[in-house]
C-alpha cells in the first residue's frame, strides 16, 4: 500500500485524502499520518485552506475494531492520546479546514470531522458515535458536539450510538451543505473559493480567534478580538478591502495566488 494520507497542493489549498479504502479505518499508521500531514501543513504559511476527505465509500468509518480488541488500560490510554493529537492537529490548524464527507463518518472519524471548521456532505453520508455499542464511551473531540447541535441532540447520539443521515445532520447544524455525490466536489470547491476571496491574513486571524473563543470567557474573547482587529492593520488588507468596496470592485489582496 502507498501513503496512508495523500496530500495534493491545488494552488494555496491542500487536499488531504485518507487513502485506506473502502472505509479508511483508523489504525496506528493512519493516525500518525494525519498528525504528520497537518503538522507539516501548519508550518507552511502559503497554505490558505485545506480540504480533508476519504477515498472509497467513507470519510472514515472510525477505529479498526481489531485494534480495539487487543488493548489493555495502558495501551488504551496511549492510543486515545495519539488519536487526540492527530485530531487536534486538524482542529488547531492555522487555516480553515473543510471536511468533504463523502460517505460513512463514524466514531473517531466523526470526531475528526467535528474538528474541521466547515463540513460539506454527500447526501449518502452518515454520521454517528457508535462507541457505546462496543463498550467504550465517545471521548476527546466528541466534546465539540454539544456546542454544535445542542446538549439534547448530542445526548441522543452519544447515549444510543445511533447514526443520522446527511439531511438530519444539516437540519441539526452539524453540516453546512449537503450535495448529491456527483456534485460534492463542486460544492466543496465553491466553499473554498469563498474562503480564498477573503484576505489571507484576516482569515488566519479569524481562525485563531475562533479557536480562542472556544476556550475562554466572553470578556477575554472580546479582548482577543480587539487585539486581532488592530493586528490586521499591520497588513495592507484593510486598506485594500476598503478601497475595493468604495470602488465597487473585488479586492486584490497581495497574497492571493
Amino acid at each position: 500500500m502507498g501513503e496512508p494520507v495523500l496530500v495534493e497542493r491545488r494552488g494555496a489549498v491542500a487536499w488531504c485524502t485518507l487513502d485506506r479504502p473502502p472505509l479508511n479505518l483508523l489504525d496506528g499508521e493512519l493516525i500518525a499520518a494525519i498528525h504528520a500531514a497537518f503538522t507539516t501543513l501548519a508550518a507552511d504559511a502559503t497554505i490558505r485552506a485545506a480540504v480533508l476527505t476519504g477515498s472509497g465509500r467513507a470519510f472514515t468509518g472510525g477505529m479498526n475494531v481489531h485494534v480495539l480488541h487487543d488493548l489493555d488500560v495502558p495501551r488504551a490510554k496511549a492510543l486515545i492520546t495519539a488519536i487526540h493529537a492527530a485530531i487536534a492537529s486538524v482542529h488547531h490548524a492555522p487555516f480553515p479546514v473543510i471536511a468533504r464527507v463523502n460517505g460513512f463518518c463514524l466514531g473517531a472519524g466523526f470526531e475528526l470531522a467535528l474538528a474541521c471548521d466547515i463540513r460539506i456532505a454527500a447526501a449518502v453520508a452518515r454520521f454517528g458515535l457508535p462507541e457505546v455499542r462496543v463498550g467504550v464511551p465517545s471521548v476527546i473531540e466528541a466534546a465539540l458536539l454539544p456546542a454544535l447541535v445542542g446538549p439534547g441532540r448530542a445526548a441522543e447520539m452519544l447515549l444510543t450510538g445511533e447514526s443520522i443521515d446527511a439531511a438530519q445532520a444539516q437540519a441539526w447544524g452539524l453540516v453546512n451543505r449537503v450535495a448529491a455525490a456527483e456534485e460534492l466536489d463542486a460544492a466543496v470547491e465553491a466553499m473554498v473559493d469563498r474562503v480564498l476571496a477573503c484576505g489571507p491574513a484576516a482569515i488566519r486571524l479569524q481562525k485563531e480567534l475562533m479557536l480562542r473563543w472556544r476556550h475562554t470567557d466572553l470578556a477575554t474573547a472580546i479582548e482577543y478580538g480587539i487585539n486581532a482587529f488592530a493586528t490586521a492593520y499591520a497588513t495592507d488588507e484593510p486598506q485594500e478591502g476598503a478601497r475595493a468596496f468604495l470602488e465597487k470592485r473585488p479586492p486584490r489582496f497581495g497574497s492571493r495566488p
